[in-house]
């Protein structure tokens, strides 16, 4: 077995491709060897050759010398032959996602390795237990997951196969620590633990375009204002491409027997189908000029008289105080004429409106969830008068950005965070990690303000199992069933990340 800290420790990686010179990139600037070997020795020494150009920026920004980057320059030799591999201590994986494209090369590296080399597969979804199964010591193949770019990009998942020995799990995750990676470990499952996790943000927002709910923008907008997601859903989508984000929800879905909590849409399957990828081909959610995004505002036009008095529909203590920050006269008892104001949680102006008995045709909804300083989500029922839900975006624009989206049970951020904080409470129920590394691994591995379980603690796991609740009563649709995991937690009055002794 391979000692993660040895000062000689020898690596080898097959692919050339982003993630192998990515991890061939923070290898050598650990001070490991490395032998780079790809099928085609031109992109292993246009890789090598990269590798460096990045590492001499780095003198050039003031974050390494000249001394640090010669040694790691000195670490790394890219080989022709697959044999060159041979005396190897441990060996990763990063060519393409095809089962049996990878159970070839394995073989053929079990022929030439000694049998205490390590080999760690790089794959983002395949089974472990799938690729190990066809060799000879199945005990010492495991899985080093990491995300791109590899540089940038502090996670690694040790994935632990069905067979994988202890010893080996212990020395990758040790090797994760030295390449500067934070390592989580999880079991051999579909999609591990953050392609897994990642699905709700995007499948949710899909799901809300979809219902023509809203645009792509206001939903992108509403995530990033109202609580710090560095990109919205359809940004994210765009930015890792259709062609990756598809196939990886599709094969999740696929793995966990269609749980329609899983279920992407029909839009998504087009814009794969016809080639409309994201940034790459310049036309996905968004199309993009010179690399920028072209997108319609996500702020509604504030033109009008601002409505002279507002009724809170309810009693509600964050509405009240929220209202009274507006500079509008409030009132409890309705006029007959003014706009209705309500908070609703879980719930559309439709719904609304029928268990309250509410005029619809004056009732106007807000999203307190979210962050309301400086963009609010504001809501009607169908048949809402434009012009009494124009004189509450009035007064709202007057102090923040108003996205304006038609009926929805949840708006568009109660929604999302409550599909986020579920999905990540399920993984917590089924065993994929402890609530804290769920947490961890989704925020480094793609850069959540909050992880999964933190987002539940944040909005309540008593609110978000009631958001969830509302929803699946509503639409009829299973995709809102709670996990037990947040159920259980919600009717004690726990934390979501509270594990049982």
């Amino acid at each position: 077995m391979f000692e993660p800290t040895d000062d000689n420790l020898r690596l080898g990686i097959v692919g050339a491709g982003a993630m192998g010179g990515g991890i061939a990139q923070v290898a050598i600037s650990a001070g490991v060897q490395v032998l780079l070997f790809d099928q085609n020795p031109s992109a292993a020494e246009a890789t090598r050759k990269a590798v460096i150009g990045r590492l001499e920026r780095r003198i050039e920004k003031g974050t390494s010398s000249r001394e640090e980057v010669d040694r790691a320059v000195a670490c790394l030799r890219v080989v022709d032959e697959l044999s060159h591999l041979a005396d190897r201590q441990v060996i990763i994986e990063a060519i393409v996602e095809d089962l049996e494209i990878k159970r070839d090369l394995f073989r053929q590296l079990e022929a030439l390795v000694a049998d205490d080399c390590v080999l760690a597969s790089n794959t983002s979804s395949l089974p472990i237990g799938a690729i190990a199964r066809v060799c000879r010591r199945p005990e010492r193949v495991a899985g080093l997951h990491f995300f791109n770019p590899v540089p940038v990009m502090r996670l690694v998942e040790v994935i632990r196969g069905p067979e994988s020995d202890p010893a080996v799990v212990k020395a990758l995750h040790g090797l994760g620590r030295r390449l500067g990676r934070t390592p989580v470990e999880v079991p051999d499952s579909p999609g591990f633990l953050v392609n897994l996790g990642g699905r709700a943000f995007t499948t949710e927002g899909l799901a809300i375009l979809q219902e023509r709910v809203a645009t792509p923008a206001q939903i992108d907008a509403v995530m990033r204002d109202g609580f710090g997601f560095r990109m919205g859903p359809f940004e994210l989508m765009d930015l890792t491409g259709m062609d990756v984000n598809f196939p990886v929800t599709r094969l999740v879905h696929e793995a966990f027997f269609h749980d329609p909590r899983l279920r992407s849409t029909t839009l998504h399957r087009s814009l794969y189908e016809a080639g409309r990828l994201g940034r790459k081909t310049g036309q996905g959610h968004y199309r993009y000029v010179d690399g920028k995004p072209q997108a319609p505002s996500a702020d509604a036009p504030v033109s009008g008289d601002p409505a002279g008095k507002l009724v809170l529909l309810e009693p509600d203590e964050r509405l009240q105080a929220f209202a009274a920050e507006l500079g509008v006269e409030l009132a409890c008892d309705d006029d007959g004429s003014s706009p209705l104001l309500a908070a609703p949680v879980g719930e559309d102006c439709t719904e609304l409106s029928r268990r309250s008995g509410a005029d619809p045709r004056r009732l106007v909804a807000v999203d307190l969830l979210p962050d309301t300083a400086t963009r609010v989500t504001v809501m009607g029922a169908p048949n809402v008068d434009p012009d009494i839900r124009q004189s509450v975006v009035n007064v709202l624009g007057r102090s923040r950005r108003v996205t304006l989206i038609k009926d929805s049970p949840g708006f568009i951020a109660q929604r999302l965070l409550a599909m986020i904080a579920n999905l990540g409470c399920e993984m917590a129920q089924i065993g994929l990690a402890s609530p804290a590394d769920i947490d961890t691994a989704m925020k480094l591995g793609l850069n959540y303000p909050k992880g999964p379980l933190e987002i539940c603690d944040h909005v309540g796991c008593r609110t978000t199992f009631r958001i969830l609740e509302r929803m699946q009563a509503l639409t009829g649709d299973d995709r809102y069933r709670p996990s037990q995991w947040l159920r259980r937690r919600a009717d004690l009055g726990l934390s979501a990340g509270f594990i049982a002794t």
